[in-house]
C-alpha cells in the first residue's frame, strides 16, 4: 500500500522537473528573440548610411522617406535577417550532430560538411563561372557528398560516433586542401570574392537568396524537430530504443540528414560561418540543463551569436568592417581549445 504514494510522489516530481525544463527552454528562446530584435535595430543604425532607431522602426513597416526605406528594407534589414536564419540553421545542425553522435566535438564545420559545401561552391564559381542559385546548388551537393562519404567510410555494422568524427576530421582536411588549390587557380578578381565567401559573410544576402534561405530553414527546421523527438530514447541504448518502438539507425540517419541539409544550405548562402554550430548547442544545453538535444534553444543561441558577431564586425575600428565569420572564429577558437583541454583532463582522470 505504501508503494503507490511513493510512485505518485515520484511522478509528480518528474512532472515538475519537466515543466521547469520546458519553462527554461521557452525563456532561452524568448530572450534570444528579444536580443535578436534589439541587435537588428542596432545594426540598422550602423554604417555610413545608418538610420537611427526612431526612423528605422517605422521604415521596417514601410513608413518613412525613400532614403530610409532603401537603407532599411533593401540593405540592412536583409543582412540582419540573413544572420538570424543562418545562425539558427548552424545552431540547430550542431545540436543534431552533437546529440546524435554523443560527442561535443561533432560540429559540421569540424567534420567537413561545411568544407564540402565550400568546395562545391568554389568549384562552381572558379571552374564554371557560375553565380546565384547555381552556386547554392553546387554547395548543397558538395555538403551532401561529403556527408555521404563520411557515412560510408564510418559505417561498420552500425554508426559509431567516434569513428564518424575521426573520418569527418580527415575529410575536412581534404576539403580544405582542395579549396586552397581552387583558390590558387582563381584570377585576382575572382579570388577576392571567393575568399570573402569562404570566410562567411551575410552582407550581400537579399531577395531570392534570402527567400531561399528562409524557406529551406523553415522546411528543414520542421524535419529537425521531428527527428529530435526520436533521439531521446537513444540515450537509453539501442536495445531499449527498439523496445520503445524507435529504430536507432533510422533515427540517427534522419537527424543527421536534417543537420546536413541545414548546414549545407546555410553554408551555400552565407559561407562557412565558423564555430557557431560548435558553440551554440553547448551554451543552449547549459542554459536549459535537461539532458536533451535542446534544439530550439540551440537555434535561438545560434541566431543571437551570429547576429551579435555581425554587429560587432561592423563596429570594427578605423572603418575596417570584419565579416561575421572572422568574429565568430575569434570567439570560437578559444572555446575549442578549452573544450579539447577539458576533454583531455577527463580522459586522464
Amino acid at each position: 500500500m505504501t508503494a503507490l504514494p511513493v510512485a505518485s510522489a515520484g511522478v509528480a516530481r518528474l512532472r515538475r522537473l519537466r515543466r521547469r525544463q520546458r519553462a527554461r527552454a521557452s525563456a532561452v528562446v524568448g530572450v534570444g528573440a528579444v536580443a535578436c530584435l534589439a541587435l537588428v535595430l542596432v545594426g540598422l543604425n550602423l554604417g555610413m548610411a545608418g538610420v537611427p532607431p526612431q526612423r528605422a522602426l517605422p521604415a521596417i513597416f514601410g513608413v518613412g522617406d525613400r532614403f530610409d526605406l532603401l537603407v532599411v528594407r533593401q540593405l540592412q534589414l536583409p543582412r540582419g535577417l540573413a544572420a538570424v536564419l543562418a545562425g539558427a540553421a548552424f545552431g540547430l545542425a550542431g545540436a543534431l550532430f552533437q546529440y546524435t553522435l554523443r560527442n561535443s566535438l561533432a560540429s559540421p564545420d569540424i567534420l567537413g560538411i561545411s568544407g564540402g559545401a565550400s568546395l562545391g561552391a568554389i568549384t562552381a564559381i572558379v571552374g564554371y563561372g557560375a553565380s546565384g542559385l547555381a552556386v547554392t546548388g553546387s554547395a548543397l551537393l558538395g555538403g551532401l557528398g561529403i556527408a555521404a562519404a563520411i557515412w560510408l567510410l564510418a559505417w561498420r555494422g552500425g554508426l559509431h560516433g567516434t569513428r564518424f568524427v575521426l573520418v569527418g576530421v580527415g575529410l575536412s582536411y581534404v576539403c580544405a586542401s582542395l579549396v586552397s588549390w581552387r583558390l590558387s587557380e582563381a584570377d585576382l578578381r575572382e579570388g577576392g570574392t571567393v575568399l570573402l565567401w569562404t570566410v562567411g559573410s551575410v552582407s550581400d544576402i537579399r531577395n531570392e537568396m534570402l527567400g531561399l534561405l528562409a524557406l529551406g530553414v523553415g522546411v528543414l527546421g520542421v524535419l529537425a524537430l521531428v527527428a529530435g523527438r526520436q533521439l531521446a530514447p537513444l540515450a537509453l541504448g539501442d536495445e531499449h530504443a527498439h523496445g520503445l518502438g524507435v529504430a536507432p539507425n533510422r533515427a540517427r540517419a534522419l537527424a543527421l540528414l536534417a543537420g546536413v541539409g541545414l548546414v549545407a544550405l546555410a553554408t551555400a548562402v552565407a559561407g562557412p560561418i565558423a564555430f557557431v554550430a560548435l558553440v551554440a548547442p553547448a551554451i543552449a544545453r547549459r542554459l536549459v540543463d535537461d539532458g536533451g538535444p535542446a534544439l530550439l534553444p540551440s537555434a535561438a543561441v545560434g541566431a543571437t551569436l551570429t547576429l551579435a558577431s555581425d554587429v560587432l564586425g561592423q563596429l570594427a575600428p578605423f572603418g575596417l568592417a570584419a565579416p561575421v565569420g572572422v568574429v565568430t572564429g575569434l570567439v570560437g577558437a578559444p572555446y575549442l581549445l578549452w573544450l579539447l583541454a577539458r576533454s583531455e583532463r577527463k580522459a586522464t582522470a
